[in-house]
């Protein structure tokens, strides 16, 4: 995976075309390999917040809970832009990320996503080429339509004419971030010889990761410009089964655009939350789950049958699922392994898995499901404990031996000391104070 917005093309200059037989070749070793599972693990914070708390105190959580992540080694962590139904605290992300780079070391901070549709190109450019240089490098930038129907509402925007104007104002805004003049007109901007005043800090660009859900207009704006995909809905059993669906759209219109389709590149976002135990993790979120339940009320006009009681509510999240949140994974840390290789193999592989951030538990237990999931969860997908393993299986095969030759290093000392000082009582059962092999 490159940070850089412009494609890479990995082919070495000059190189002849594949041959049949290599097309064949290569054909079967990508049906023998195994699926790619992610590798890289952060957070996607909306955010979502009871409208009952103190919002200060909600938004200085959130700050902490990124410095507490970037603690964990989590290596992202995506902030949205919203501006009603009062849940979704954060106006702008990247007030938020100035604030969080400022308290962090290396963790990577992205806008999850900015609402194209709510800004002027230029301006939208030159806020994300500002924060790159801030937070030295560790700024994505995430595009997308705009999910509130009642934040288009009050700007005055027709939301069908949205996904439109984010294509309009996506050509623009990659075209500035990769260091081109622009000159465009639409009928709700107008750029007349633009261009960025700073370049971006990363060298290599600012990497661009543009939303998706279900319909395949997020795959097709991605692979026309050669941007990353971002799944918003991969929780969601419509949008789990589209993913490998919209994956060939973003390849084949990566393709004819003449960008590579790396799934190294591609973020699933799913929400979870960890426990020692699946009865315990149960328990902690009926906790807060009824507040997502009354923002899923409270946006839909319904109510939900199973908004009575917070068991029935977890019940219903677990299994069928919620609407826009999908079906959560809420268990322990092996319960999340599992749930996340089955993600890989339905969506044929991706690079990042994030975890979508909730206020189902109390601020401790939410703290310490990423403890959870960064101390068990996280090593079983990059292999940071196979050498070590690898290291305990060695020594337990070949223990007959290093046993051996230690007895024998110990009756050595024993002798080597009796001809010094000819003191017989020193001699002892060496083999005694050798340690027995170990069993295997």
């Amino acid at each position: 995976m490159t940070d850089a917005a412009a494609p890479q093309n990995h082919a070495a200059p000059g190189a002849s075309p594949a041959s049949a037989g290599d097309t064949a070749q290569a054909a079967e070793a990508a049906q023998a390999a195994p699926v790619q599972g992610p590798t890289r693990f952060g957070t996607f914070i909306a955010p979502y917040h009871g409208i009952d708390g103190n919002p200060t105190l909600q938004i200085r959580r959130d700050l902490d809970l990124v410095a507490h992540l970037d603690d964990l080694g989590f290596e992202e962590a995506w902030i949205g832009e919203h501006h009603s139904a009062g849940y979704e605290t954060v106006a702008s992300p990247e007030v938020f990320i100035a604030a969080a780079a400022e308290r962090t070391r290396r963790i990577r901070l992205g806008t999850g996503v900015n609402s194209l549709p709510y800004h002027h190109p230029l301006v939208l450019a030159d806020r994300i080429v500002q924060l790159d240089h801030q937070s030295q490098g560790r700024v994505m930038f995430g595009a997308g339509p705009g999910q509130l129907a009642s934040d288009a509402f009050m700007m005055g925007i027709d939301p069908m004419r949205q996904r439109g104007m984010m294509a309009e104002a996506l050509e623009a805004v990659v075209a500035l971030l990769r260091g081109e003049t622009v000159t465009m007109k639409t009928d709700w901007f107008t750029l007349e010889e633009a261009r960025l005043h700073l370049a971006p800090y990363q060298r290599g660009g600012i990497e661009v990761a543009c939303a998706s859900t279900i319909s395949p207009s997020g795959s097709v704006q991605a692979g026309t410009h050669g941007l990353s995909l971002l799944s918003l809905a991969a929780s969601d059993p419509s949008g789990f089964e589209a993913l490998a669906g919209n994956w060939d759209i973003y390849a084949k219109t990566s393709a004819a655009h003449g960008h590579p389709a790396d799934r190294d590149s591609w973020r699933l976002v799913v929400p979870m939350h960890l426990a020692d135990t699946e009865e315990e993790a149960r328990r902690q979120a009926e906790y807060g789950v009824l507040h997502l339940v009354r923002y899923i009320e409270g946006l839909s006009g319904m109510t939900m049958p199973f908004g009575s009681s917070a068991r029935a509510a977890v019940e219903q999240w677990t299994g069928a699922g919620f609407p826009t949140f999908g079906v959560a994974m809420i268990g322990t840390p092996a319960d999340a392994i599992a749930r996340i290789e089955a993600m890989a193999e339905k969506s044929g592989g991706f690079g990042t898995l994030l975890l979508l951030d909730l206020p189902i538990a109390e601020p401790a237990a939410k703290r310490r499901s990423y403890e959870l999931f960064a101390e068990y969860v996280i090593p079983h997908f990059t292999g940071a404990n196979r050498p070590r393993h690898a290291s305990m299986a060695w020594a337990n095969q070949n223990s007959g031996r290093f046993i051996g030759a230690l007895r024998q290093a110990v009756e050595a000392a024993f002798a080597q000391h009796q001809a010094a000082t000819g003191d017989g009582a020193a001699t002892g059962d060496a083999a005694a104070d050798a340690p027995a092999p170990a069993a295997g």
